[in-house]
């Protein structure tokens, strides 16, 4: 069976980027067969290797006829076209396998356990990876993407070859994207552009990354694209000889020193100026650093030989010399930068790398396939990407949804960086903006848990403290501490959001089911009933029957306000639910049994900000859904009529000595003097109160409000806060906020 392909080899072109850009606005190009690209996986694979991958592609082809994509060729052609791409890299026989069979499972009657049947359970593995979560009904379009994105990320934690097979499928994707309708093109293409591309940086594979931004901004901003085109067309016109001469001059230079080398003067691509004029918010004009030559030498030594020829032959320019050498980047990019004045005043930028750093460059964690070697560049990539892969590991484990893990990844996709270091010398790369706890949670979970004060060069500092490079980071813990919620009003990395929201979200829910275990034994004592001598069998009936698989999620849902405790204690004390009202109803009247508020019970008990509740006041419960409990005083007017909510409504009282301070509000109103507000807050600071807020507003020219939002231990403490501060002769009336 011959089937006409994609070319195996690309031609080489002077600038590969722009012409592939430009070679999918053309019509399809004369195909190859499918033999052409076993002649060329003979080049590298076994005889037995390159037969098992045409039975592949035989297996494939069954399963995909009649099948046609968008343009109306053949679906075959599509997989084979990924399984040409990755061959490129090297790619070993079962990744191919897997690139050939990668839509089998989605989009044909073929099961899992037939790939792994007819081949073997790794490329079943391989292709259930890549594979969409088709299956599944969700709620939104986003949800389903999130989740399938989620699938292919966790697989790609077991087998980096996965997300490698995803993107030569979404690079032959954008590579045909002409046939789409222009919304499914912008969608995919903002896909690309968000995800795609910025995975391919991060795994260090430059190439594929390149083509997949230049074709996401073809097809999602072409008009943006084809003016800066022309600018930068206009551009080198007047500047193709100034191009020429830094070459030469850079050769001759080179030579001089008898130092063998290469020299390759390129310009940059259209989306790197079009990110770099949106991110700096300059004009093209100002983006004088399109040109960029190139150096590659034999070793790093000889990169610093370089670097110094450069700097003599033009002027550098100061604070644009970036060493990546000795510091790589997260992805394992190692070069040195260098920006120079170049001839007619124009910066220029200059490259200096190693042969096996530039090849590491272009193909980054595929390079272990590509060249089957131990270099210590190709190690140190895979070893960055296996670390990178073990934050993704935490990032879902601590996420609630597919929705949220995204959120967290697209965070750690594009790390504009900053390398600090431990006080024991190791580097962390972190992305630029990071914070104390952001370090803190780079190092280990565990510490930036526990974390509570941090030293910068010896110098203690906040936690919200951004990082710089080159800075000493030193974290104090404690082992008692634990995070605070906000903390993630200042962290910037997936590891560090993840992690926060992630004990919170534990901690609510160990909250929860202590405050469910008292809602419910208090409910059961009405029937006489003890929650730990309840029958074992029918504990496990309503479990069932409730969808709960165990009684600490049951508490969790009582104490959320997900269930009511008094219709669960009726059904495990034996009663159906009319009963259960009855029973609540008439109990409520007789024996009214209220949940003492202690406030230290955590994040599943609130305190209404309408009302402000203090201990010393009479106060009334509302159960919301998902938050636990709601207090209010009694008489706020939020809580309209609480006949109409006797379902949600909880009877409440103070504990007999509350633990903790209870902010509340007060109104001052204070004749206009100089450091009025200065005696007023120092009255309030005497009696033991912190002020959280204040708020001023001038009511006339002679008086002004104050209302200050203040901590305090109950209606007493406020009562004697409020005596001092009538004795103040500035103060003309105060008063409690809401009255």
């Amino acid at each position: 069976m011959q089937t006409a392909l994609l070319p195996v080899v690309a031609p080489a072109t002077e600038h590969p980027i722009q012409s592939a850009v430009e070679a999918s606005d053309r019509a399809p190009v004369a195909r190859y067969l499918i033999s052409d690209l076993c002649t060329y996986l003979e080049t590298y694979l076994p005889p037995e290797q390159v037969s098992e991958f045409y039975r592949a592609y035989l297996f494939g082809a069954e399963a995909h006829e009649g099948q046609s994509r968008k343009s109306g060729e053949p679906y075959i052609y599509h997989p084979v076209a990924v399984a040409r791409i990755l061959a490129e890299m090297h790619m070993d026989y079962k990744c191919l396998i897997a690139a050939l069979l990668h839509d089998v499972i989605e989009d044909t009657p073929v099961e899992k356990e037939q790939v792994a049947e007819v081949f073997d359970e790794e490329i079943a593995d391989l292709v259930d990876g890549v594979s969409k979560l088709s299956q599944i009904e969700f709620e939104s379009r986003a949800e389903a993407q999130a989740a399938s994105l989620q699938k292919m990320l966790l697989a790609m934690t077991r087998d980096i070859r996965v997300i490698l097979i995803k993107l030569a499928d979404r690079l032959h994707n954008m590579r045909t994207l002409g046939s789409m309708h222009p919304d499914a093109c912008r969608r995919i293409s903002r896909e690309t552009l968000d995800i795609f591309a910025p995975i391919a940086n991060r795994l260090g594979i430059n190439r594929v990354r390149v083509e997949l931004e230049e074709l996401g901004f073809l097809h999602h901003w072409p008009w943006r694209r084809h003016v800066i085109q022309r600018a930068l067309q206009k551009t080198c016109g007047a500047r193709v000889e100034m191009v020429g001469t830094v070459e030469t001059a850079l050769k001759q230079a080179l030579h001089q020193e008898e130092i063998h080398g290469e020299v390759d003067g390129r310009r940059k691509h259209l989306y790197g100026i079009y990110r770099k004029m949106r991110e700096k918010r300059r004009a093209f004009s100002e983006v004088v650093d399109v040109f960029a030559f190139r150096v590659t030498v034999d070793r790093v030594d000889t990169c610093y030989r370089v670097l110094g020829l450069v700097h003599n032959l033009y002027k550098p320019v100061p604070g644009r010399f970036k060493d990546y050498i000795a510091i790589p980047k997260a992805n394992g990019y190692q070069s040195l930068h260098t920006v120079l004045i170049g001839p007619q005043g124009i910066h220029i930028e200059i490259q200096i790398r190693t042969e096996d750093m530039q090849r590491m460059a272009e193909s980054g964690i595929a390079a272990h396939w590509l060249y089957k070697s131990g270099e210590q560049s190709t190690a140190k990539a895979t070893t960055l990407a296996s670390e990178w892969l073990q934050n993704l590991l935490v990032m879902q484990r601590a996420a609630g949804n597919s929705v949220e893990f995204l959120d967290h990844v697209k965070i750690d996709l594009f790390p504009d960086e900053v390398y600090v270091f431990t006080p024991k010398g190791r580097i962390l790369t972190l992305k630029r903006g990071a914070t104390v706890i952001d370090f803190a949670y780079a190092i280990h979970s565990d510490v930036g848990n526990t974390c509570v004060a941090a030293r910068i060069d010896r110098r203690m500092v906040s936690l919200s403290t951004h990082l710089r490079s080159g800075q000493t980071v030193e974290i104090i813990n404690a082992p008692g501490a634990k995070p605070n919620a906000a903390w993630l009003n200042f962290v910037v990395t997936g590891k560090a959001r993840a992690s926060i929201r992630g004990y919170l979200k534990n901690l609510k829910q160990r909250e929860a089911q202590v405050l469910g275990r008292r809602l419910l034994s208090a409910e059961l004592g009405t029937f006489g009933v003890d929650l730990d001598s309840l029958d074992p069998v029918r504990v496990a009936a309503y479990l069932e029957e409730a969808n709960q698989r165990t009684l600490d999620d049951l508490l969790g849902d009582i104490g959320l306000g997900n269930r009511l405790a008094a219709f669960v204690a009726r059904r495990l004390a034996g009663g159906d639910d009319d009963e259960a009202t009855q029973a609540m109803q008439a109990d409520k009247n007789l024996h009214p049994h209220r949940l003492a508020i202690r406030g230290t019970e955590g994040m599943v008990v609130s305190f209404a900000r309408c009302c402000r509740p203090i201990p010393g006041d009479t106060i009334a419960a509302l159960f919301s859904p998902g938050r636990g409990i709601v207090v209010h005083r009694s008489e706020c007017r939020n809580l309209g009529s609480l006949e109409t909510k006797r379902d949600k409504r909880l009877d409440v009282e103070w504990a007999n000595e509350p633990d903790g301070e209870f902010p509340t509000e007060i109104r001052v109103e204070i004749g206009n003097r100089r450091g009025a507000l200065a005696i007023v807050a120092g009255a309030i600071a005497e009696l033991g109160s912190n002020i959280e807020n204040v708020h001023s507003r001038e009511k006339d020219g002679m008086t002004t409000a104050l209302e200050f939002l203040i901590l305090v231990k109950g209606r007493v403490h406020l009562a004697r806060i409020m005596r001092r501060l009538r004795q103040i002769p500035l103060v003309l009336r105060i008063t409690r906020v809401p009255r």
